[in-house]
């Protein structure tokens, strides 16, 4: 590596990809043990010798020891020693990532004197259920709730040991109307008229229980509005109720009447229009200062409705798409286009949709009718409701001919998707990683065929995210590695 090559800016980022580097010499893996202004990422390598390990363990700093007990592909013999650390936050690292242990380690582990540790095991899926199974009776009632919420399969004497414990925070976890695992527990039916007179199960008690006229009346005055929102779904809702539910001050108690198949088309109308029109202004967020607390409170309700109104799925609209496919309500049309069996003109129409999302939603369940040129359609189209790192072309490949012509898209967007083209001219490469969009070189600079000098150039780019991914790539050169070690003083 040249002299003249430009210093990392952000030496400390370069040194975390270069931990991951999976080209990265075992001589070179020892001496990055001796950084300590990161969080440890060279202890996670999947490479590890045993000697290094050891090392590891002996140069006794907290992050590079807490990465290396998240290693999962730590040796069991060197979890057990982990495992009888000083630093409780290391014991429980070692409970997230036990993977197939020996059952004593597990042992060892139910044992332990921090509830931090234990909740960890009761999180596990990993632990062999007839010791998960203890943690029922466990001292620590955190320990209780997170096995409520996460081992959702449990038998059933351990689920109802759960929905009778006498801490409020373990029965509201084991009756609820979220859970960390899916599919989500169904609770015995024995217990379900209790769990629907205690306030802290009701909400998730609702959908379980048997409704008559009078209990749904009853639950439409309840002060909880996740409550109103789960009846507001309930199969069994007598029409009055429903219509009042239809009335509700809470947003998200109406959207499930909006969502009901047997909600009066009017009312419908009149919910998709309140909605609508209690979206705050595009650039809410940027001045919520000037909001007082009411203001912003309402704000973020309308923005957090309407989110949940896009993205309603409707299994009824599904199973009978055609009545639905030129709904006004996106979310029908989305829902519609969901369905395996829509004759192709309809097809046709909802990929040309003017929401991005049932164009996106119409391609992944019509596979066999999308062309290169649709393909490439719905991805340049393609406007997500929210910040995912998915995007069409990961389901739909675009062919090499249009990869190379993205290379020199006017839109940065697209042109990251060039570099997914592995034999990519090397002349495209080295304009790519001189994009003036960072994304654009992020995405580059992981490329194979990115000539040497290129990518350690990139090691002193200005964003973080380009520079860290240069030195990740394993083709980065030796003198480059070992230049940026010397920088470090390691």
């Amino acid at each position: 590596m040249s002299d003249a090559t430009p210093l990392p800016v952000h030496l400390g980022k370069v040194l975390e990809g270069l931990a991951g580097n999976p080209a990265l010499p075992p001589e070179l893996v020892r001496r990055l043990i001796a950084y300590r202004k990161g969080l440890g990422r060279v202890a996670k390598r999947p490479d590890l010798s045993d000697e290094v390990i050891a090392e590891i363990i002996a140069a006794d700093d907290l992050w590079l020891t807490h990465s290396l007990a998240l290693n999962r592909s730590l040796p069991h013999a060197f979890r057990m020693t982990l495992a009888e650390h000083p630093e409780p936050a290391i014991r429980a690292a070692v409970a997230i990532a036990t993977g197939d242990a020996p059952r004593g380690l597990f042992e060892r582990l139910l044992d332990d004197a921090d509830p931090q540790v234990r909740e960890q095991l009761a999180e596990s899926d990993d632990v062999p259920p007839d010791l998960r199974a203890r943690l029922a009776a466990d001292s620590d009632p955190k320990v209780r709730a997170t096995l409520a919420q996460s081992w959702t399969q449990a038998p059933e004497p351990v689920r109802r040991l759960l929905l009778t414990d006498p801490d409020d925070s373990v029965r509201a976890g084991a009756c609820a109307t979220y859970y960390r695992r899916i599919p989500h527990p169904v609770p015995p039916a024995d217990l379900v008229p209790a769990l629907l007179a205690d306030p802290v199960t009701r909400a998730g008690a609702v959908r379980h229980c048997t409704l008559d006229a009078d209990t749904a009346r009853r639950l439409a005055d309840d002060p909880d509005e996740e409550v109103r929102q789960e009846l507001a779904e309930h199969p069994d809702l007598p029409p009055a109720v429903r219509d009042k539910l239809a009335e509700d001050p809470n947003p998200r108690v109406t959207l499930r009447i909006f969502a009901r198949q047997d909600t009066p088309d009017p009312t419908r109308a009149a919910i998709h229009a309140q909605v609508l029109s209690d979206v705050p202004p595009p650039d809410w967020l940027a001045n919520q200062q000037a909001l007082d607390g009411d203001a912003f409170e309402r704000a973020l309700t309308g923005e957090m409705a309407h989110a949940e109104l896009r993205g309603l799925r409707l299994p009824w609209v599904t199973a009978d798409p055609l009545r639905y496919a030129g709904s006004p309500y996106v979310c029908f049309r989305a829902s519609a286009a969901m369905s395996d069996h829509l004759p192709a003109p309809v097809v046709a129409r909802l990929l040309d949709d003017e929401e991005s999302s049932v164009r996106t939603t119409m391609a992944l369940h019509a596979r066999d009718r999308i062309d290169p040129g649709t393909a490439e359609r719905i991805d340049r189209t393609y406007r997500p409701d929210k910040m995912v790192p998915w995007r069409p072309a990961d389901d739909f490949p675009l062919p090499t001919d249009v990869l190379r012509r993205l290379a020199t898209d006017p839109d940065p967007r697209m042109r990251q998707l060039a570099p997914r083209d592995l034999d990519l001219p090397v002349e495209s490469a080295r304009r790519l990683a001189a994009d003036p969009d960072h994304m654009v070189r992020r995405t580059i600079a992981a490329h194979p065929r990115l000539p040497s000098e290129v990518l350690l150039r990139l090691l002193a780019d200005p964003s973080e995210s380009v520079a860290t991914t240069a030195a990740a790539n394993p083709n980065l050169p030796s003198s480059g590695m070992h230049r940026i070690l010397a920088l470090a003083g390691l």
